[in-house]
């Protein structure tokens, strides 16, 4: 098994999504430009996928750490969706997936150990590598097929990739509780990427999966830390988003509970996001997107923001984290 420490180094990564033309368009200069930030703000983890974009994302990102020392970067992408050639829908855009980009590719799932393989060279044909330090299998759940079998194939695939030397570290990377679950049980995974479950805003991830992932010494990432944004101001925007819909009223409750007793702490509500999931020992780093250079600055400060204890003991207390 590899050393977590070395495979995620914290406390913040870099989360490509945006680089994939995420909700909007996004010029080469304005990645170029966001990248640059997180590199000079001391970022050395960047993570990626083909689904980001139709291999935007990994594109963008290959060609900016291109410039960079190899041994000064860790980068992780993921498999599980192939991407498959549809020049006739270039006229098309990938708005069923959320990316402004045009649909000159299709997703296939293939969890199987010949698609991880080809995924796994298509990745490294656009990144311009010839290895990545982890890789992840994609949200399993959403495969179409059962989610044993999903893992039952894919995880094997991606242990014989590390055994061979080919990646340093292998996992999942998903937003459902069952499929991170199974995967920690197989005993196969270094690392798993916890997407949207272990928030200042929700925690189910800390019932069964954090203390499996501690027992079994799985390092774990944390995705999604501002809940679609959510977390991200002092308060609920309006039109704000949850799980790619309108915010529910009773999130947007629990929203403005959090930023009370924040407040009454001195503290802004997306510092005390950013710094909850770091108190758990299994979390080693979290992962954080940005489409402006000012974004990604501003969020490695509030990782240096002071945060008193106090808070996390309110926040307990009126049953809103778990002590």
């Amino acid at each position: 098994m590899a050393d977590r420490a070395s495979v995620a180094p914290g406390p913040l990564g870099f989360g490509g999504a945006n680089l994939g033309n995420l909700y909007r368009p996004m010029s080469d200069e304005d990645a170029q430009a966001v990248l640059d930030a997180a590199w000079n703000a001391g970022i050395r983890h960047f993570d990626t996928a083909p689904h980001y974009g139709l291999g935007l994302s990994e594109r963008r990102l290959g060609a900016f750490l291109a410039g960079k020392p190899r041994a000064e970067f860790v980068l992780s992408t993921k498999v599980g969706r192939l991407l498959r050639p549809t020049p006739e829908r270039a006229e098309e855009m990938d708005d069923a997936a959320g990316f402004a980009v045009p649909a000159t590719f299709e997703r296939v799932w293939d969890s199987s150990a010949d698609g991880v393989r080809r995924s796994l060279d298509g990745s490294l044909q656009r990144l311009g590598l010839d290895r990545v330090d982890v890789l992840y299998l994609h949200d399993p759940d959403e495969a179409g097929i059962e989610l044993d079998r999903a893992l039952g194939t894919g995880l094997p695939a991606l242990a014989e990739l590390r055994a061979a030397g080919l990646v340093d570290a292998v996992g999942v990377g998903s937003k459902s509780i069952t499929a991170l679950l199974g995967a920690a049980r197989t005993g196969l995974a270094d690392l798993l990427m916890v997407a949207g479950r272990y928030t200042l805003l929700e925690q189910p991830a800390a019932a069964e999966l954090l203390p499996e992932c501690r027992a079994r010494d799985i390092g774990v990432v944390i995705a999604g830390v501002f809940n679609s944004g959510l977390l991200a101001t002092a308060g609920p925007q309006p039109g704000a988003h949850y799980e790619y819909a309108a915010a529910p009223a009773d999130v947007l409750e629990q929203v403005h509970r959090l930023r009370k007793v924040c407040a009454r702490h001195g503290v802004e509500l997306p510092v005390a996001a950013l710094q909850f999931p770091l108190r758990e020992p299994a979390v080693h780093a979290i992962v954080l997107g940005g489409s402006r250079p000012e974004q990604v600055r501003e969020n490695v400060e509030r990782l240096r923001v002071p945060v008193p204890p106090a808070l996390w003991d309110d926040l307990a207390a009126e049953g809103m984290i778990r002590s």
